[in-house]
């Protein structure tokens, strides 16, 4: 077997220096023992030569089928976050990425002072070396302070808020020039003028950048006229510029509890781009003529001219829906109605409606969290997410068909999102049987979403409601970018793809030159297009930095919140089950902590992998994800953003 040649792909890592490699869908994963993983550190691009059946030295593991890493092909990151520390005479980073089972040597320090956080270049690491070396890039500022935490979070997933000088330069002079640019755009006779149709904004109350508008309008027919408006970046941000690859390189803006990292700087996102209240601005639209049932009778996409009559909050616009009163309320009205139709429409065929809450952290001045309670979702916010679906539903299908016959612009970018694995479908199926619920399969073991939607629908407000989420959410695949379409299994499209917020996606900004380029605008060069795939797999990975830092800051900051409540009891919910123990979620700030396994009780219990519990050995008590548990909180780390607890006696 050791002849075999070798695999190529990403490795995983443990805190402890163990190693995963997937070696197909069917088989189980190669381990990579410590001692040959070559100094690869987790998502790095390697290549894994089968090594036969390791066994433990230890005895703790059975024996397993092992790989040892035989190349390194890339890096997954080159920088790391961390704070300085000193042991043996060495000053050594010790970082905050969980996944970097290693400590990094700073031979020179310069006036860096021990306890700071840093950023740090990875160098050289020798065969014989056990630690890297490493070089600091940035002295950010003494850990535990919070604007330093807050800035390391975002550095640490490759985030800066500084922008380099040829992007500071340009946006030097679009402050100087930007004005009279759109004023000069906004003549041009390639753009229809949406100016005198009633136009809205409907965003959270501390939002900034406004990137997307909703107009709207009765025909003398009776039918009515939507137009789904969207900030034209394209316009500003030409191909190859600074400007460009600086948001090539971010593809996503950064939303942290106290902070926006934008993917531009503020004088496009915050101004020149946002569509804000009583001004001109640019922007490309789909533009829907509907009939009384929202049943889609035209559809229009190209470039517009608008002007925005009200920025509504979300509260705002409810409070109009609700009273009847106000600015643009029959308006309102008449964008809500269509709205309902259109999501009973995409409910009945099947998109999945999991309708999970956000949390929101209030700060004070200095950073230090309040309250922390859970973001309403209201009808404002589905009217919203309504219309922003159907016109990302209909530009994906809009560019698949213009790019159909092989033309001059045919690639396309698509948000996919792939039907669940079916193994996964099969153990979801096994543990609601358990329970009591049937999931209806077909024989291949594939799930509709209509069935997804009965299941979900026939639990809620029972016992088991989160548990039966929470289970059904983690069977799911990641929706991702791609070139190859393959429908959005999550929201039930054939055709999908992310054109509302090119503010704050790269995506979108090139959806935007697509729809422009085959309504006789600029052309997408044969090397545009080529970079596509590249783009579709950075903007997702760069998605998914982006939403850990997020995470992280909300978690760092509902530690901090509980940090002077150790002792105290709450109420929570069994969020996750592993052989390590329990993760529990607190119920009024949904912090996620966990109970080590030797600390459930006075037993040994085992992991019931099969039904997502552990089971005492003598008692047979069992705990279970979705139980309701009272616990104690006996320690919060707030630099580890790691809170423990026990069972409450």
């Amino acid at each position: 077997m050791a002849t075999e040649a070798p695999y190529e792909g990403p490795i995983t890592m443990t805190r402890k220096g163990f190693g995963f490699f997937s070696v197909g869908d069917d088989t189980e994963d190669l381990l990579i023992p410590p001692e040959w993983t070559n100094h690869a550190l987790s998502g790095d691009i390697v290549k894994v030569a089968p090594a036969g059946a390791y066994r433990d030295p230890s005895g703790r593991m059975p024996p397993r089928e092992a790989g040892k890493v035989v190349e390194i092909i890339s890096r997954a990151r080159e920088t790391f976050v961390g704070t300085l520390i000193e042991e043996n005479g060495l000053t050594l980073l010790a970082p905050d990425y969980k996944k970097m089972y290693v400590p990094i040597v700073i031979l020179d320090r310069g006036d860096a002072p021990l306890g700071d956080k840093v950023l740090v270049r990875l160098g050289e690491w020798a065969a014989d070396k056990e630690y890297p070396l490493g070089t600091i890039e940035e002295v950010i500022g003494k850990a535990g302070v919070h604007d330093v935490e807050m800035r390391a979070l975002a550095l640490g997933q490759g985030f800066s808020s500084d922008f380099p000088p040829g992007v500071v330069a340009e946006a030097k002079r679009l402050e100087a020039e930007g004005a009279a640019e759109l004023s000069e755009g906004a003549k041009n006779p390639i753009r229809r003028d949406f100016r005198k149709v009633p136009t809205c904004t409907i965003d959270p109350f501390d939002a900034k950048d406004f990137d997307d508008a909703l107009s709207v309008q009765k025909l003398p027919n009776g039918d009515i006229e939507v137009g789904v408006h969207i900030a034209d970046v394209s316009f500003f941000v030409k191909p190859g510029t600074d400007l460009d690859k600086e948001a090539v390189a971010r593809a996503t803006s950064v939303y942290l509890v106290d902070r926006t990292i934008p993917m531009l700087p503020e004088v496009l996102s915050n101004d020149l781009c946002s569509l804000r209240q009583g001004e001109d601005r640019l922007a490309v639209s789909a533009v829907f003529t509907l009939d009384s049932d929202a049943n889609v009778k035209s559809e229009w996409f190209g470039e517009t001219v608008i002007h925005s009559d009200r920025r509504y909050t979300y509260e705002d616009a409810q409070e109009t829906l609700d009273t009847g009163k106000g600015d643009l309320h029959e308006e309102l009205s008449l964008l809500h109605g269509l709205s309902e139709k259109i999501r009973a429409r995409r409910q009945a065929k099947g998109a999945i409606e999991f309708d999970t809450a956000e949390v929101k952290v209030e700060l004070d001045a200095a950073g230090k969290p309040i309250a922390i309670h859970l973001k309403e979702r209201k009808a404002t916010n589905l009217l919203i997410e309504d219309f922003m679906l159907l016109a990302n539903e209909a530009v994906a299908k809009h560019l698949a068909a213009l790019g159909k016959n092989g033309g001059p612009h045919f690639q396309s970018l698509y948000r996919i999102h792939d039907a669940p694995d079916t193994d996964r479908i099969e153990n979801l199926a096994n543990l609601l049987r358990i329970m009591g619920y049937h999931l209806k399969t077909s024989g291949d073991g594939r799930v509709t979403g209509a069935e997804l939607n009965k299941l979900l629908e026939s639990v809620k407000g029972k016992p088991e409601e989160y548990l039966v989420k929470m289970a059904t959410l983690r069977s799911m695949s990641k929706a991702v970018y791609a070139t190859k379409n393959i429908g959005h299994f999550g929201l039930a499209f054939d055709f999908y793809t992310h054109f509302t917020s090119p503010i704050r996606r790269y995506p979108d900004l090139v959806v935007h030159r697509l729809v422009k380029a085959h309504a006789g605008g600029d052309p997408i060069t044969p090397e545009e297009m080529r970079a596509f795939d590249t783009l579709a797999v950075h903007a997702s990975e760069r998605e998914v930095a982006a939403a850990n830092a997020e995470r992280d800051s909300v978690k760092m900051k509902q530690v901090e919140f509980l940090a002077d409540k150790v002792g105290q009891e709450f109420d929570a919910v069994i969020s996750g089950v592993t052989e390590r123990g329990l993760y529990v979620e607190e119920e009024t700030t949904h912090a996620d902590g966990m109970i080590n396994i030797r600390n459930v009780g006075d037993d040994y219990f085992e992991y019931d992998e099969k039904h997502y519990r552990i089971v005492g050995k003598r008692t047979h008590k069992a705990y279970q994800l979705g139980d309701p548990i009272r616990v104690k909180l006996t320690a919060a780390r707030i630099a580890e953003k790691e809170l423990d607890f026990v069972p409450a006696a």
